[in-house]
C-alpha cells in the first residue's frame, strides 16, 4: 500500500503555558483516509501541524514510516496557495526534478492537460485547486495533510472535487489527513473520522462502507446523526469552560 503509517504516542502540544493537546495516542495506517472534526479551538489544526512536521510536540514521540521510502509530507490547504510566478507544471514539480511525465499523467487525470504553462491568474478557482492536488499527489509514498479553512462559514470542496480526489485516491493509493468542518464530507470520503475535544480524540469511528459512497445513505445518515451530536456537545463543553 502506497502512503506513509503515521504514529502518535503520548503527544502532547502547549502554547504559551496553554495545553492545546495532552496524551494524544494514535495510529494511522499507510493508505489510511482519515478526517478530524471538532470544535473551534479544540486542536483540530495544531494535531494535524504535528504530523505534517510544521510544529515539534512539547511532549510525546511522532513517526512516520514508508517502506524503502523516506516518509513525505505534502500539506495541502484550501486555499491553492500557488505560486503565481510559475506556470501550472512549475507548481506541480515544486521541488521536484525529472518528473515532467508523472506531473503531466497526473494533470491529466485532474482534467488540467495542455494546460501546463498557463499561469494561475488564466485559471478559475477550480481548475487552482486541481493544481494544488496534483501538485500533492505527485508524491509516491507521502502522507498527504489537507485541511479546510478555519471559518465555519467557508464552505467546503465541492461535489465535484470531492469525487475526483476519490477517484484519484483508487488509482494512486495515499495515506490523507483531513480536518474539517463538515460530517457529511468526512464521512463521504473517509475510512475513519476523529472527534478531537479537551485535548484528545474523544471518539475514533471506523466504517468500511465501499465506495463510491452517496449523500442521503442511510447508513451514513445515522453515523452523520451519531458524529453531529459528538460534535455539538463538544462545542458546549468548550464554550462553558471559556
Amino acid at each position: 500500500m502506497s502512503g506513509a503509517s503515521v504514529s502518535l504516542r503520548s503527544v502532547g502540544k502547549s502554547f504559551a503555558g496553554r495545553t492545546v493537546l495532552d496524551g494524544v495516542d494514535l495510529e494511522i495506517a499507510a493508505g489510511e483516509f482519515v478526517s478530524i472534526i471538532g470544535p473551534s479551538g479544540a486542536g483540530k489544526s495544531t494535531l494535524l501541524r504535528l504530523v505534517a512536521g510544521l510544529d515539534a510536540p512539547t511532549r510525546g514521540r511522532i513517526e512516520l514510516r514508508a517502506t524503502g521510502h523516506k516518509a513525505d509530507v505534502r500539506l495541502m490547504f484550501q486555499e491553492d496557495r500557488l505560486l503565481p510566478w510559475r506556470p501550472v507544471l512549475g507548481n506541480v514539480l515544486l521541488g521536484i526534478k525529472g518528473r515532467k511525465q508523472d506531473a503531466g499523467r497526473i494533470l491529466e487525470a485532474v482534467g488540467l492537460q495542455g494546460r501546463e504553462s498557463e499561469f494561475p491568474i488564466g485559471l478559475s478557482g477550480g481548475q487552482r485547486q486541481r493544481v494544488a492536488l496534483a501538485r500533492a499527489l505527485i508524491h509516491d509514498r507521502i502522507c498527504c495533510c489537507s485541511t479546510s479553512r478555519s471559518e465555519r462559514s467557508t464552505p467546503s470542496p465541492g461535489a465535484a472535487m470531492q469525487l475526483l480526489l476519490e477517484q484519484l485516491l483508487v488509482a494512486r493509493p495515499r495515506t490523507v489527513v483531513l480536518v474539517t468542518h463538515d460530517v457529511e464530507e468526512a464521512l463521504l470520503l473517509s475510512d475513519r473520522v476523529l472527534l478531537v475535544k479537551d485535548g484528545g480524540i474523544a471518539r475514533d469511528l471506523s466504517f468500511d462502507q465501499p465506495r463510491p459512497r452517496h449523500r442521503g445513505d442511510p447508513a451514513l445518515s445515522a453515523l452523520k446523526e451519531e458524529l453531529l451530536d459528538g460534535l455539538l456537545t463538544a462545542e458546549r463543553d468548550l464554550a462553558a469552560v471559556a
